[in-house]
């Protein structure tokens, strides 16, 4: 497939014409494809002071006993990037702006079920996002982002309730955001439009909400209790005072395994799109596919203990939490031979979000291969806290959550803004960003296997020709990074238009003008077959 220099003209009568004008007219809007372009602007800037937070990190780590930053900024440093990264861009990216944008328009309905809590959900995020800023302002909070007790309830003199308080404000968003997301899968698909004929992207929105609604007030209830005890001397965490700490490792890790696939299901059904339009085909196995995503985020809800193998925890139940682990690789496999099985002897088109795609099959079977080890008892005592661990958590959250939700901002792109962009530069970008990923961090999975701490400010010097490799790589992906950000922009005003479906994809948000108008659809569309109605080459 070519996309052509214009395939139609650019809609006028859209969303971006339509209802109150101006500024205000943004900040009180009722329409989803708004609210996810609020969203999208709020994230992109959440993602710069995260990777800015993540740029003093790997400064200080080019050498041994740095002394650019003292040891405390570095502390707070990646404490930052981690609070921000976790819960202010990979939480909402996708969920909250593809999710936004598209569910509607991929079931036919003319917005979501609750508008108006639509848009609370985002002034709910932003005031979360203030509290976290402020946090930075006014020194900083040094607990790492999981909040860990009894530091973060004792020993830390830092900024914890406040920066507590910013993820608890945007906990209630992700919750009124899945309750909105499932209201509407529910009622408000159009006449046709049965369980197994939805997008699988769709599915992955769907079982997201299923895991934002039932894990985040785990979260908030466990916040809660860390700002108690800080204020008022309840024994909870602490074991001076008669509480007990791994309690504290049982209430968040409840919470935030799930939250690893509230972060990678959308990702895997941006990927089921991308694969199935770059292939021209249907996707191999539909129904296991939508079933797996179902089962991911329920055994997702079973496994938290493989992250307290060393903390404590009764010797079986750390069996039973590593069988479970094993457990939750067989539906994510199924997506992998699945997505593969779709592309076999097929002929592929290698365009930017196809290659974003690709980008995210390997990343995240890296990852997830690297997730197993973890799972295993035995290696996990050895590898734990050393930075084999953060090269997995970026693998499957950075290298394959932040792939696809790229490679959706550029599938979606001409329908979102009816503007093509320059496509060798968004190829060259894909290509660039997969191998400033491994160069950053595939030399940490190195790292932590020699056993290289994370955390540290300091390290011995064998260690430091492979963190100025990865520093270097750092830099890389910081310039593929931008570069999206350059032609995406340059193409509203630059590129030319994009007509109604310039990939010549199937699915009833193609059937739109580019950009949609604010209610959608004239009237409700009749389906009469499935999403995927490709042709085979």
């Amino acid at each position: 497939m070519r996309i052509p220099e214009s395939t139609g003209s650019y809609a006028r009568d859209n969303y971006l014409s339509q209802g109150r004008p101006g500024l205000r007219g943004w900040l009180l809007t009722h329409d989803h494809k708004r609210v996810a372009i609020l969203y999208a602007l709020a994230i992109t800037g959440f993602f710069a002071l995260g990777a800015v937070a993540a740029a003093l990190v790997r400064l200080t780590l080019v050498q041994p006993d740095s002394q650019w930053i003292s040891p405390e900024t570095y502390d707070k440093s990646f404490t930052f990037h981690g609070i921000v990264m976790v819960w202010f861009f990979l939480i909402p990216s996708i969920p909250n702006t593809l999710g936004n944008f598209l569910l509607p328009l991929m079931i036919g309905a003319r917005d979501v079920a609750f508008p108006r809590l639509n848009l609370f959900s985002w002034y709910l995020f932003m005031l979360g996002g203030l509290f976290t800023i402020a946090t930075l302002l006014l020194g900083g909070v040094d607990t790492g982002w999981t909040f860990y007790t009894p530091f973060s309830t004792m020993f830390s003199n830092t900024h914890v309730i406040m920066a507590a308080a910013g993820v608890f404000v945007s906990g209630f968003a992700s919750i009124v955001s899945g309750m909105n997301f499932i209201v509407t899968v529910h009622t408000m698909r159009a006449p046709g439009m049965r369980w197994f004929r939805l997008p699988l992207f769709v599915w992955a929105i769907y079982a997201t909400s299923v895991v934002m609604m039932l894990a985040t007030p785990v979260l908030a209830m466990t916040l809660l209790l860390i700002a108690l005890e800080r204020l008022a001397g309840v024994g909870i965490f602490d074991p001076a005072l008669g509480g007990d700490p791994v309690l504290f490792q049982h209430f968040f890790w409840f919470y935030s395994h799930p939250a690893v696939y509230i972060m990678v299901l959308p990702a895997m059904g941006v990927t089921s799109e991308l694969i199935c339009c770059g292939v021209r085909r249907r996707v191999f196995g539909y129904r296991f596919m939508a079933w797996s995503m179902l089962g991911i985020a329920f055994i997702g809800f079973l496994v938290w203990g493989h992250h307290m193998f060393v903390a404590g925890q009764s010797m079986y139940a750390s069996i039973a939490f590593s069988l479970l682990s094993f457990a939750v690789a067989v539906p994510s496999a199924i997506k992998v031979f699945n997505w593969l099985a779709t592309m076999y002897k097929g002929v592929i088109d290698f365009h930017a979000p196809m290659l974003y795609a690709l980008g995210f099959v390997g990343l995240f079977t890296l990852g997830g291969l690297t997730g197993l080890f973890l799972a295993a008892v035995a290696l996990d005592v050895s590898l734990t806290d050393t930075y084999f661990v953060v090269a997995h958590f970026h693998y499957i959250m950075v290298g394959g959550a932040v792939m696809a939700y790229l490679g959706g901002i550029h599938f979606w792109w001409p329908k979102i803004t009816g503007r093509l962009y320059s496509e060798p530069l968004a190829r060259f970008a894909a290509i660039l960003m997969f191998v400033g990923f491994n160069v950053t961090f595939f030399p940490q999975y190195v790292l932590g296997y020699l056993g290289m701490p994370r955390r540290y400010h300091d390290y011995p010097p064998p260690f430091q020709a492979l963190n100025v490799v990865s520093s270097a790589g750092a830099a890389i992906l910081a310039v593929a990074y931008l570069l999206p950000l350059w032609y995406l922009g340059r193409s509203l005003w630059r590129g030319a238009s994009a007509g109604p479906n310039p990939w010549h994809a199937t699915g009833l948000e193609w059937t739109t003008p580019s950009p949609p108008p604010h209610d959608n659809f004239p009237e409700p569309p009749v389906v009469e077959r499935g999403p995927y109605d490709y042709r085979d080459p």
